[in-house]
C-alpha cells in the first residue's frame, strides 16, 4: 500500500542523456543521489513516478525505439511505480500525471532528474501552478552547458544554479537529497 500525500517525480533518467551531443554536464552524482532518494521513497511506501521523454524527433537519442529512450540502469519501474511518458518538457502536458496524482490524494511532489533547465524546471513550475507543494532536490538533478543568444558558452553549473534560484524564488523549495533523506 502506497502512503498518500506525496510523490517523487523522477524525470527523464534516460540512457540518451549520456550521448556526447549534449555537451558538458554538471553534477555527475545526480543519478546516484536521485536513486538514493527513489529507494528511500520506495522503502517508505511513497509513490514513485518515473517519467520518460519520448521525443517526437526521429534524430533524438530519446526517440522511442532508440536505445537512448530506455531508462538508465537502476531506474527501472517497480511494481508500485507509475511510468508516465511525455513528448514535451512538462510531465503534465498531454499525460495522465495530474489526474493520477489528484486521484491518489497527492498534493506534494519532489522532483529529481534531467535536465534542471528543461524538463525539471518546466514540470516544477507547472506543478506549483497547479497547486502542488513542490520541492526540487538540487543534487538529484543535472544540466548541460548551453550557448547564449550572443554566442557565449554558459557553463552547466551556471545554468543549474540559475534555474534552481529562479525555482526557489517563486515555484519550489530547493533542498539537498541528504536533507530530504533526513526529514
Amino acid at each position: 500500500m502506497i502512503a498518500p500525500g506525496e510523490a517523487l517525480l523522477v524525470i527523464d533518467m534516460q540512457i540518451g542523456f549520456d550521448d556526447i551531443r549534449w555537451g558538458r554536464r554538471n553534477n555527475p552524482a545526480a543519478e546516484l543521489n536521485a536513486a538514493r532518494l527513489m529507494n528511500h521513497w520506495r522503502t517508505r511506501k511513497r509513490q514513485v513516478v518515473l517519467i520518460r521523454h519520448d521525443s517526437p524527433d526521429p534524430d533524438s537519442p530519446l526517440f522511442p525505439d532508440r536505445p537512448g529512450n530506455e531508462l538508465k540502469p537502476g531506474f527501472e519501474p517497480q511494481t508500485s511505480d507509475w511510468l508516465i511518458t511525455k513528448r514535451v518538457n512538462s510531465a503534465f502536458i498531454d499525460t495522465s500525471l495530474q489526474a493520477r496524482l489528484s486521484e491518489a490524494g497527492i498534493r506534494r511532489v519532489t522532483l529529481v532528474g534531467l535536465t534542471t533547465d528543461q524538463c525539471v524546471s518546466t514540470t516544477a513550475r507547472m506543478a506549483s501552478n497547479l497547486g502542488f507543494a513542490t520541492t526540487v532536490a538540487e543534487d538529484g538533478c543535472a544540466c548541460f552547458e548551453q550557448t547564449s543568444v550572443d554566442g557565449r558558452t554558459v557553463s552547466a553549473d551556471t545554468m543549474h544554479i540559475a534555474h534552481l534560484t529562479t525555482l526557489h524564488s517563486e515555484f519550489a523549495r530547493v533542498a539537498r537529497v541528504s536533507d530530504l533523506l533526513n526529514s
